[in-house]
């Protein structure tokens, strides 16, 4: 079997780094190392509201051994997960939704129910979203000191406006001694019971107010074990291209931990591009997953120096559809929430299929099992993957847009008193726990 360089050299060699050369990939990329834990397969979940819980966490572990990939569009003689290919979609970081502090601390039913974990999923990973430093730490200490979590992420990334206009997300770096307090403490708690923190970032508000290197700077010095950069501002939200310079950039920045990189990754071959431009040492995918939990097996087989690509019929795909709403049941512990749950999922996953406007549409009122079982039914299980048309973007993208902030809030990198206020409130109006 060729390795990946080999197969996709023709198709890199037209890609230029940002010096004028050739973009290159190594054959293998090693594991990449958070803390104490090593993953395998340098690849991290995106959180995502309302998409990475339990299920489909789940989904994505199991996709090394759901699906007989194929090599270079022939038959596959190896499922990936295999000794032949040594890659599996269970080798990679899963990262829960986004779990708001406060809501944590005071142990909301939602939030512990978020924070829950497969017994085989590890490491056990959240990702926590906080205004305040000392709520910060008492989320970040609950975790650590009842054992419910091996590793812990902070979002600094969030676009959203009802997050950035109370100064969270993407919009709290501006503010740089709350950054540092935030990630100083949590990484402190962190390390009492020796769970690694890392930060996942936007380059800033808008291109006039980037924050990315002087707060990827200073989550190194505070301890941090990995650094995420989505190369977006928040004013981009999801529209446009990332730009993977300034994940080289970042790259050459930081140099004590591991730089990853996310953004327009929709297949193995991106990530692979985004290694050889950008030298970072794995990626982060979000939407790029949405509909096609397989692309961590993909990823797996690529970071291994495989070219085995999963290439499903519609009967796989919608068997994935299946199972993924049966997990749902599960999760949620009723079936009509599931059903509803999964009606967001219907289009990514049938996209490029000749599936038909009708069925798409009765998929997506599905209110019970039996129902989704009838509407599979009635679809030809050996239509094969349609290939380049199901490919591509998913998921939400949108328009640039003004970024939504507490008033007079770039006026300084210091947080005023009035600021204070502001952010005081902020966790109150997030959800996602």
């Amino acid at each position: 079997m060729r390795s990946v360089t080999a197969v996709l050299a023709p198709e890199l060699n037209s890609q230029r780094n940002v010096d004028g050369e050739p973009a290159r990939v190594p054959a293998v990329l090693p594991p990449l190392r958070i803390g104490r834990h090593v993953i395998d397969s340098p690849v991290v979940l995106a959180p995502m509201a309302g998409i990475t819980n339990r299920a489909f966490r789940r989904l994505c572990r199991e996709s090394g051994t759901r699906f007989t990939p194929s090599n270079n569009g022939n038959p596959a003689r190896t499922v990936v997960g295999s000794t032949t290919t040594g890659a599996s979609g269970a080798s990679s970081l899963y990262v829960s939704e986004m779990i708001t502090s406060r809501a944590l601390v005071e142990r909301t039913p939602e939030s512990m129910r978020l924070i829950e974990h497969d017994p085989d999923e590890h490491p056990r990973s959240i990702q926590l979203y906080s205004v305040d430093p000392a709520t910060a730490r008492a989320a970040a200490r609950m975790l650590v000191s009842e054992d419910r979590a091996d590793h812990i992420d902070l979002n600094f990334g969030c676009p959203v406006p009802k997050v950035t206009r109370k100064g969270g997300g993407a919009a709290l770096p501006w503010k740089k001694d709350l950054f540092r307090a935030i990630v100083g403490a949590v990484v402190e708690e962190g390390a009492r019971g020796d769970v690694p923190v890392t930060v996942k970032m936007r380059k800033g508000i808008d291109d006039a107010h980037l924050t990315y290197l002087d707060a990827a700077l200073a989550a190194e010095q505070e301890g941090v074990a990995a650094v995420a950069l989505h190369g977006r501002t928040a004013s981009q939200a999801y529209s446009g291209c990332a730009d993977w310079e300034a994940i080289r950039l970042l790259k050459q920045t930081v140099t004590t931990v591991p730089v990853l990189g996310n953004g327009d990754i929709w297949s193995a071959e991106d990530a692979l591009r985004m290694v050889a431009e950008t030298g970072c040492d794995g990626v982060v995918v979000g939407r790029g997953c949405l509909g096609r939990p397989w692309l961590f097996a993909d990823l797996a087989a690529a970071f291994a120096g495989s070219a085995v690509r999963v290439t499903p019929t519609l009967g796989e795909v919608t068997d994935t559809l299946r199972t993924h709403t049966a997990y749902l049941c599960d999760f949620y512990g009723e079936e009509g929430r599931a059903c509803r749950d999964i009606r967001k999922h219907i289009a990514w996953y049938l996209k490029g299929f000749p599936a038909g406007s009708t069925v798409r549409n009765s998929l997506a009122l599905v209110d019970s099992m039996a129902a989704l079982d009838a509407l599979i039914a009635t679809l030809d299980p050996d239509v094969p993957w349609p290939g380049d048309a199901a490919e591509g973007q998913r998921g939400r993208a949108g328009s640039p847009r003004k970024v939504a902030l507490p008033e007079q809030w770039l006026e300084s990198r210091e947080l005023s008193d009035a600021h204070r206020r502001t952010i005081a409130d902020a966790e109150l109006s997030v959800s996602g726990g």
